[in-house]
């Protein structure tokens, strides 16, 4: 039987939030089998937001979630970690309205868990097969989900930038040695022409030259921040398992995404479980 894991002791810290630009001081706790991750607002009296796909209510820049008039923002990098580190029920308490962006990347966040260590629920852990492929497309990009008997991520991204150009990479999700290895590293990335107008939305406050790879027109303005060559890819597949992560239960299944975001990312979910046709829930192979 694989067993449901959440921390085996709580961990906090505390850093910028990357649209806010105050400091959140962040704690992950052991919660109950069968909890989920569940988002605390210790500052809005102390509202729950459980993380799942159907919360989702913005994607602009960011994955936000939202009950009761209460969100969450930019949960997709901490979402990535604790999918990748194989936690299935943890409390995340924040003052602020976001996790600290802390590195840029979601190595951060996996470090914290580890620090933590995991803890067996001895509770039977469950996954979401695919049962046929799903598709949703919107402009020039797409995401898919086929049936695979493992988790996999193929990307594609391609933009005028000559320091990324078209970049592709694939992940096979089922080690958790290959999540901590070739994508928690990768940090998150933005371009300084659109810097300006986005602090005049109050995003990107917290963006900064050490937890961002900054382009302009000449290329990278801080390479040496640079992980990999194809860095820009990997965090785009990071951010995809973040996305993913909130179906709620480990997805067996082949994502493919071809300039996908936050936006194609939650339409996706939102298609697969549209049909109940398209998966089913199974024991988690061990």
């Amino acid at each position: 039987m694989t067993s449901r894991h959440t921390l085996a002791a709580p961990v906090t810290a505390s850093g910028i939030a990357l649209h806010a630009g105050v400091t959140v001081t962040m704690t992950l706790a052991p919660a109950p089998a069968g909890q989920g991750v569940v988002f605390v607002r210790a500052d809005q009296n102390g509202a729950r937001i459980p993380a799942r796909y159907d919360l989702v209510s913005e994607t602009r820049l960011g994955t936000v979630l939202e009950q009761d008039g209460v969100r969450v923002g930019v949960v997709e990098h901490l979402m990535a970690a604790v999918a990748g580190a194989g936690v299935d029920d943890l409390t995340v308490t924040l003052d602020g309205p976001e996790p600290p962006i802390l590195d840029g990347d979601a190595l951060s966040f996996l470090t914290l868990i580890q620090k933590a260590g995991l803890k067996s629920q001895n509770v039977p852990r469950e996954a979401i097969a695919i049962l046929k492929p799903v598709t949703v497309t919107q402009k020039d990009a797409s995401a898919s989900l086929s049936p695979a008997a493992s988790a996999s991520y193929d990307f594609e991204i391609e933009f005028s930038a000559a320091a990324i150009g078209r970049q592709t990479f694939t992940l096979d999700f089922s080690s958790p040695e290959n999540f901590a290895a070739l994508i928690a590293p990768a940090r998150t990335f933005g371009f300084l022409k659109e810097l300006e107008g986005l602090h005049a939305m109050n995003l990107a406050r917290g963006a900064s030259l050490a937890n961002t790879l900054a382009l302009d027109d000449s290329g990278l303005v801080n390479p040496g921040l640079l992980r990999f060559p194809d860095e820009f890819v990997r965090h785009k597949i990071l951010d995809a398992i973040g996305d993913m992560a909130l179906a709620g239960a480990p997805l067996l299944a082949r994502f493919q995404g071809v300039r996908s975001g936050h936006a194609v990312n939650n339409a996706l979910l939102r298609a697969l479980f549209a049909d109940p046709s398209a998966f089913r829930r199974v024991p988690m192979p061990g």
